[in-house]
């Protein structure tokens, strides 16, 4: 079927629905398996997400956003915005959060609530942590040599290291106010979850964590993570929680999270970054952009390091930060995420950038792809060079459709879906093409340029067996 596109809206068919984690997927309210792309808008300066700043993410941009498929936002929060002075939770800031969160839900885009620091403290030149909570403060002739270096200077470690021993309840006071953020998100069925920390960095211990990771910091660290959730869902009890590895993890340092103790709570998501180091040292320290031939290799690593985590825990991956200023990095991450059916947040987006989502970084973004499934995904390709698409998954009970998104970057005027295992049901030339299942057997959906051959799918999962996505096979979603 050729079909001509229609308006440019992208929102989904059926209304948002809180989001839950079964194994290692995430699903709807539908019992749909959920797959989302979006991008961070992280504001790290005071007084934060102020209406008009030219930052802050408004009705245009989440239109923006919608029309080009995304369907989630990283919303930076930050532990000084929310208690700028010591037990005193700021509501007025709790009301802009809410605001944009709001926002974003009229376009159909959920919202990840990540609790942003970088460099611990405003103390160091950095954001985060207010500086009320630290002690620690450089000495006298301590050279700063800024991001991301002064996460060397021995002040910065003591300040890290009081967070990790909790000194001066700094860990308590991160929870309280937390937890007065997520009573304020209770009901929104559009907030995917509160991300405890960003980029935690380990402090003194850091050395500990190369070649091989550091289990007895990560032992620690995961205790601190259980008793922000445990903050977190004495006021809100259903919304997710994101844990991410300590910072060490995007030099390729595997986690240990989930090793002693299992992690046992529900709703845990795990969201790591995916960042070519090379190719980030060119850009903070104008090294040779040659760097970047490493970065397969280094990716890479840093992907087995999720199957790894993902073999261990069965609980789902969301890659919360990755980005670029050259698109074959980006393709690095985007491609291997589509190979595991693992969404993520592109970095960074601000109301101020207008519509950035064109040329070759694009074309890496603006992609085809189904963001809810009624049923197991089985194998997925998406090619960035002509936008051609193939999906195929294993029907499942679920009370709404497979929803898919027809990147409008790509297929602005038309495209040509084909469909075995199952019909079309919406509209022809519509932006979301939904897809129900003629029985129990797997549905094949092609999505491409008219008159193409399509995209090719790996073979097999005909018979049940999955070729694309190990963990989601078991029968753990769907």
């Amino acid at each position: 079927m050729i079909a001509t596109a229609g308006p440019a809206g992208a929102e989904p068919e059926a209304p948002l629905t809180p989001l839950r984690a079964q194994g290692a997927a995430l699903v709807d309210g539908y019992g749909r398996t959920v797959l989302l792309h979006g991008v961070n808008n992280v504001d790290k300066d005071a007084p934060y997400l102020q209406p008009g700043d030219g930052f802050t993410l408004t009705d245009a941009s989440a239109a923006v956003l919608a029309r080009h498929g995304f369907n989630t936002v990283r919303l930076g929060v930050s532990f000084d915005g929310l208690m700028p002075t010591e037990g005193v939770v700021d509501t007025a800031y709790l009301d802009r959060v809410e605001n944009v969160v709001d926002t974003l839900a009229a376009h159909g885009i959920y919202t990840l609530l990540d609790n942003h620091q970088d460099g611990l403290s405003k103390i160091w030149g950095g954001n985060g942590f207010p500086e009320w909570a630290i002690r620690a403060r450089p000495a006298d002739g301590e050279p700063n040599p800024g991001f991301p270096l002064y996460y060397l200077m021995p002040s910065m470690n003591a300040g890290w290291d009081e967070v990790w021993n909790n000194t001066h309840g700094v860990l308590d006071h991160l929870g309280v106010a937390l937890g007065a953020l997520a009573e304020r998100m209770n009901g929104r069925a559009s907030v995917l979850g509160i991300e405890l920390l960003n980029e935690p960095w380990p402090g003194s211990p850091f050395l500990s964590c190369f070649p091989n990771g550091c289990p007895d910091f990560d032992a620690k660290y995961q205790r601190a993570l259980q008793r922000l959730t445990d903050a977190v869902r004495a006021r809100n009890a259903a919304v997710p929680v994101f844990w991410e590895p300590n910072v060490t993890w995007n030099e390729t340092m595997p986690s240990h999270l989930g090793k002693n103790p299992p992690i046992t709570s529900t709703d845990i998501v795990f969201s790591p970054h995916d960042y070519c180091i090379p190719s980030q040292l060119a850009i903070y320290l104008d090294l040779p952009e040659e760097l970047r031939a490493v970065c397969p290799a280094q990716q890479d690593k840093t992907w087995s390091n999720i199957d790894a985590f993902t073999d261990r825990t069965d609980i789902p991956t969301m890659v919360t930060e990755f980005g670029d200023g050259d698109p074959t990095v980006l393709r690095n991450t985007t491609t291997r995420a589509d190979e595991r059916f693992i969404g993520w947040h592109y970095w960074h987006y601000s109301a101020g950038e207008g519509d950035p989502f064109r040329g070759d970084v694009g074309r890496e973004l603006v992609r085809t792809y189904p963001q809810a499934t009624a049923g197991t995904p089985d194998a997925m390709v998406f090619d960035s060079g002509t936008g051609d698409f193939a999906y195929r998954y294993r029907p499942g009970a679920a009370s709404a459709p497979t929803e898919i998104y027809v990147s409008d970057l790509f297929h602005p005027d038309e495209y040509e879906v084909r469909v075995t295992g199952g019909q079309v049901t919406s509209a022809a030339g519509a932006r979301i093409v939904t897809v129900e299942a003629d029985g129990t057997g797997p549905v094949t959906v092609r999505i491409h340029r008219p008159g193409s051959a399509g995209a090719d799918l790996s073979t097999g999962g005909g018979g049940g067996s999955s070729s694309g996505f190990p963990w989601l096979s078991s029968g753990s979603a769907g």
